[in-house]
């Protein structure tokens, strides 16, 4: 199987809310809207997209509807703690604080209007201890 792209898709019963939430807060612009399903877009980087979806819609299977759960979605970024300034001043719910994770990250976790968890990850050289379990390709410069 060859892999063209890959996004995530939130189902939720706020489309419209959802997609202004991802526009407004992290950098993505609307290249399908419908009142069912919006297709966000990267301005930065085309190749990150995250689509928003009706979770009655039709064309989910009945087994399948409903709303997201249990979803954590990672932005790596260049410059964590001025993310961190911006949503928190925005008033964003902080769920865990800004800080630095022996396993090789700085991070903090915010959440969308859906309860969904936004890691915001800066990479950072992990401990002696971590750095032996990466491939050496993984390891942050």
């Amino acid at each position: 199987m060859k892999v063209t792209s890959y996004y995530p898709v939130i189902m939720t019963d706020n489309v419209t809310g959802t997609a202004a939430f991802y526009i407004e807060h992290f950098g993505f612009e609307a290249l399908f809207s419908a009142d069912w399903y919006v297709h966000l877009q990267s301005r930065d980087n085309q190749h990150v997209t995250l689509a928003i979806l009706d979770g009655s819609h039709g064309t989910i299977p009945a087994s399948g509807r409903g709303t997201v759960a249990g979803l954590l979605l990672n932005f790596e970024v260049e410059d964590v703690d001025a993310i961190y300034d911006r949503l928190k001043a925005a008033g964003l719910p902080i769920r865990l604080d800004l800080r630095d994770e022996d396993f090789g990250q700085r991070h903090f976790i915010t959440a969308d209007p859906n309860g969904v968890l936004i890691d915001i990850i800066k990479p950072i050289p992990p401990s002696a201890e971590f750095a032996a379990m990466y491939d050496a390709s993984a390891l942050p410069d």
